[in-house]
């Protein structure tokens, strides 16, 4: 229990820390939100009188402590561009570049962890090298070409989605879900790849430790000594990377959102910094480096339990 109460602990630290670099960073680009507002009509009287009326003439701690407030009420200001609440304008973004996230994990740890496993068992064998190139090869195809071939494929040639007619999640949830998944395997592909490199190398270099010699020794089956002990240690690492993935995936999904014409959080954060929508940005960028910051403590949480050296160290 300290373990978990200190890793929530740190991750609201690191939240605020991110949250207060982002606001502070884009409070200090050049350009204030009332120019850009105003456009071609910005005199500095025009100016002063707008950053007054928004209180952008106050000190950056009190502005910064009225926007984490509001943060947490769901005031995050008002968009310059769409001219609309910035919570009302992300939050339909939000779930659809969630969905997407949370298909791409699905995929990489369903398809990853077996297929892991199974290299492994049959290192050293005759479709070893070949299964190993196929690895590499998946690892070097970035994302946005593998969505460029399924999106040829699955949308012009088979016709099992039509391209930038995104259902809406409300109303037409299976639609949605298998528009996505066509995204989402364009991200999982290189993932599942560096997953399944990693999860072989960590099996077998377990495999070769002296707990499991003498538990083979002693007449245990390979393949339950595997399943039931080899396993449950070399997930620990593999836990880790899966959750570090997780910025990746966040990362790949802004891209594989302007692939598919996706409507996420990745096409609205694109859009806002050639606008110079800061009030948009600002709030998309802490809300990417939450995901990235609780996958990373989930993921820690996890090996506690995985691990019990872990649990005993965290709880002394």
């Amino acid at each position: 229990m300290k373990y978990a109460a200190k890793r929530i602990a740190m991750l609201l630290l690191t939240m605020v820390i991110v949250s207060f670099l982002a606001f502070a960073a884009f409070s200090l680009i050049s350009g204030s939100a009332a120019e850009i507002m105003l456009g071609t009509q910005a005199t500095p009287e025009k100016v002063a009188a707008l950053e007054k009326e928004m209180g952008l003439d106050r000190p950056l701690l009190v502005r910064y402590g009225e926007w984490l407030l509001g943060f947490f009420t769901g005031d995050l200001g008002t968009s310059l561009s769409y001219k609309q609440p910035v919570w009302e304008l992300i939050a339909p973004k939000v779930l659809v570049t969630l969905w997407l996230s949370i298909l791409s994990f699905l995929l990489i740890a369903a398809v990853s962890i077996p297929l892991g496993v199974r290299s492994a068992r049959r290192a050293g064998g005759r479709l070893d090298g070949v299964s190993t190139a196929l690895n590499q090869f998946c690892m070097a195809v970035p994302p946005f070409f593998t969505g460029i071939l399924l999106t040829w494929l699955f949308s012009t040639v088979l016709r099992w989605f039509t391209h930038g007619k995104f259902p809406n999640l409300g109303t037409d949830l299976p639609g949605a879900v298998k528009y996505l998944f066509f995204a989402a395997i364009s991200i999982a592909i290189p993932r599942v790849a560096m997953t399944v490199r990693m999860l072989r190398s960590t099996v077998l270099g377990e495999m070769q430790k002296d707990y499991v010699r003498t538990a083979i020794s002693r007449g245990n089956d390979r393949s339950g000594v595997l399943y039931r002990h080899v396993l449950k240690n070399a997930l620990v690492p593999v836990v880790t990377f899966l959750a570090q993935t997780m910025a990746e995936i966040v990362a790949g999904s802004i891209v594989v959102e302007q692939v598919f014409a996706i409507p996420g959080l990745g096409r609205l954060l694109v859009a806002s910094i050639s606008n110079r929508d800061y009030p948009v940005v600002q709030a998309i960028v802490v809300i990417l480096a939450f995901w990235v910051v609780l996958a990373g403590t989930v993921a820690d949480l996890i090996n506690q339990r995985i691990d019990p050296r872990l649990r005993l160290g965290g709880d002394a």
